[in-house]
């Protein structure tokens, strides 16, 4: 639990409250064992507050610091509350464990971040001097073997252990020198209070859960998403892995171009650039803690709810990101902490690699609240309303000046990705509506996409410089509609004319280019060995991607293709989600199997949402499309609540036949999605309910 406090000059001060508590299935008397640390990277001060005991610290401990970017400050850790372990070795008068233990180090500024093993040094050290004074036959117990050494030297980094007998809690205080007064225990007692009533009724006023999940038990299980995925919300600095050869190979214009692309990279041309800043969530912190461009979209897609204006300093955030071309790194892996976590074959980014732009379903969000495309205003009821974190809406005038300053680098990102991404059109005989709208992913090999962020998803093969992926032009018409509404909004005609024109010549390459008449879907094309244009289709998400992005008209009989499809329990659909890849493919749950049938909850999140939206549309697929809203939306949400249930894990993926999580675990990213799943409203006319089972445990 963490509480924040404003004021003064350097961002105010702030608490955590570190609480443990014994598992049922343990012994009452579990032995715990805490280390905080806190150090300084760069010029200033840090040092203890207390003066040096031998013995340790009885009360309180305090460092006071001092620096350019936060000022004077003193951070505290109280002493807490909780019983500590006693016995009867002699280890424990010279270091009693109902003391907090101090150990200070001077160590090189660019292995600070290096804690554990650090930590494991010093914890070895102990070891050995209590095995070289008590003897292998006699050393002091666990907890008090693995104690740190006792010092109250001046260093740079200051690691601070206590060790606990059971229950347990205690404060960490950080007191900025230029907040207008110091906070204590019970200052962090009622701010967490306060803070927990006022959380629980913004989130539920918030998000608002229709039925049938408007019951506690379920709204308990949305928050506890959602508070994860916004509490991985972080600040990374730090030098990035770029490429910047431009070796003709990445061009990717020969046959086996995936062969010299590989040869290109085996040389070795990157270097370090930056360093750059970032203020990004993450999908898992334990498992993924970096930025990621096509995760962050759906990230944002519940926290623009909660904080539109936070949302819109982290999109600024990413597009500052950019180079002088337009491009900007898919994953944002920045300084060696940042590397450490990612093996050395994935660090590395290449300024021709593009991800999904996702951001920009955030910008059609935050302009369709904005109200302005049409010369609206908020309701009256909703003018009335107090509202958090919204200048940008309340101030429409703040909300244009933000697009206004964004948007030259959103044009010049997209015209990164026209350039970057374009598909060979002129080489091959294809007859389509224009002769410039079609793209393919550069980053091909024959097992992955990885550019594309659906990895290892079947393909047409071998790869060939001639494939037209229909996912990345259904992402370049999102990417256009939304561009052109901006252009619109902000009153640049020439822009809106030039992109309604493009839009349009997209919207038809679609149909031309990746329409199978004989499948009835949309798929990739490539070029045979008669060099011939081909269709390869594997149907799955890839074949979804028109209806996903919102580009299939309401009446289409392509939509009403794509719906039976969608719906088919031979193909896609499931009781636990849309599988990623048909159950009739060849490919279905082979190899590494993560994009060929598992359960994705961002497609599937967009696929609610677009069935959402033709439900509420007059056409011939208004009753089809109500059905199988109705029905996605329970499953879904069952099949990640239970998961949950079950392991107290969100997961990276959910698997087809059983509905279980799998891959990463607390993976509080995109899969934080049901938040706004369980908040669309209930079309099947009260049909699904909520049934009483178990101890008291709601059941879908």
């Amino acid at each position: 639990m963490s509480s924040i406090i404003p004021g003064g000059n350097h961002g105010g001060s702030w608490a955590a409250r570190i609480r443990g508590i014994v598992r049922e299935d343990a012994p009452e008397d579990l032995k715990t064992t805490v280390i905080y640390y806190a150090s300084l990277e760069g010029l200033g001060l840090l040092e203890l507050d207390n003066e040096v005991d031998p013995l340790g610290y009885e009360g309180d401990v305090s460092l006071n610091g001092d620096s350019d970017g936060l000022g004077k400050y003193k951070l505290t850790v109280t002493k807490g509350r909780g019983h500590r372990p006693k016995h009867s070795h002699p280890s424990y008068a010279s270091k009693p464990l109902d003391r907090t233990i101090v150990a200070s180090l001077q160590a090189p500024a660019e292995v600070l971040w290096q804690m554990k093993p650090i930590l494991f040094r010093e914890l070895k050290a102990q070891i050995d001097k209590y095995l070289e004074e008590y003897g292998e036959e006699n050393p002091p117990p666990p907890p008090q073997a693995y104690t740190i050494s006792n010092s109250g030297n001046p260093g740079n980094l200051y690691m601070i252990q206590k060790v606990f007998e059971g229950n347990f809690e205690f404060d960490v205080i950080f007191n900025s020198g230029s907040a207008p007064k110091e906070i204590f225990s019970q200052d962090v007692s009622q701010q967490i209070d306060q803070n927990t009533r006022n959380y629980w009724a913004r989130f539920v006023g918030t998000f608002d859960p229709k039925p049938p999940f408007d019951v506690e038990s379920l709204q308990k299980f949305a928050s506890n998403m959602f508070s994860n995925l916004i509490g991985g919300l972080g600040y990374f600095n730090g030098d990035g892995v770029v490429d910047r050869s431009y070796a003709p190979e990445y061009e990717e214009e020969n046959e086996g171009f995936w062969e010299e692309t590989a040869q290109a990279r085996a040389k070795h041309l990157e270097q370090l650039e930056g360093p750059s800043e970032l203020l990004t969530t993450v999908p898992s912190r334990p498992f993924f803690p970096r930025g990621f461009l096509w995760d962050e979209g759906f990230h944002l897609m519940p926290i623009v709810d909660w904080d539109l204006d936070l949302t819109l300093e982290i999109v600024k955030s990413w597009f500052n990101l950019m180079d002088e071309d337009g491009w900007i790194g898919r994953e944002q892996i920045l300084g060696a902490e940042a590397r450490s976590k990612v093996p050395q074959e994935f660090q590395t980014q290449y300024p021709h690699y593009a991800n999904p732009p996702t951001l920009f379903f955030i910008l059609d969000t935050f302009v369709s609240k904005l109200g302005a495309l049409n010369g609206t205003t908020p309701p009256a009821n909703e003018r009335l309303t107090p509202r958090i974190n919204t200048k940008h809406l309340d101030d429409q005038q703040l909300g244009l000046h933000y697009l206004r300053e964004l948007y030259p680098k959103l044009k010049k990102h997209y015209y990164w990705f026209r350039k970057t991404q374009a598909g060979d059109l002129k080489s091959y005989d294809r007859d389509a509506f224009s002769s410039k709208e079609a793209y393919r992913w550069r980053g091909r090999t024959p097992q992955h996409i990885l550019t594309s962020g659906l990895d290892d998803y079947p393909r047409p093969q071998p790869p060939h410089p001639g494939e037209l992926h229909v996912d990345l032009i259904s992402w370049m018409g999102m990417m256009t509609k939304s561009l052109k509404n901006i252009a619109t909004l902000l009153g640049i005609e020439d822009d809106g004319a030039e992109l309604t024109t493009i839009e349009t010549a997209i919207l038809r390459n679609i149909d031309d280019l990746h329409w199978s008449e004989k499948e009835k879907c949309y798929c990739d094309a490539t070029i045979d060995d008669f060099e011939e244009n081909s269709l390869v289709c594997h149907k799955g998400y890839i074949s979804l991607f028109p209806f996903l992005t919102g580009l299939l008209d309401a009446k289409s009989e392509k939509l009403g293709h794509v719906l039976k499809l969608l719906g088919d329990e031979e193909e896609l659909w499931s009781e636990f989600g849309i599988r990623s890849l048909s159950k009739k493919d060849k490919y279905y749950g082979t190899d590494e199997n993560y994009w060929r049938g598992p359960i994705w909850m961002n497609i599937n999140y967009l696929a609610v949402v677009q069935l959402l939206k033709y439900a509420q549309t007059p056409g011939p697929h208004q009753t089809t499309a109500t059905d199988l809203y109705s029905r996605l939306r329970i499953n879904l949400i069952q099949t990640v609540y239970t998961s949950w249930q079950d392991t107290g894990f969100a997961w990276e993926q959910y698997n087809p036949e059983t509905g279980k999580g799998q891959r990463t675990q607390h993976f509080t990213g995109w899969t934080s999605l049901v938040v706004k799943i369980m908040g669309m409203p209930d079309l099947s006319g009260g049909k699904w309910g909520i049934e009483e089972k178990g101890e008291g445990k709601d059941e879908l």
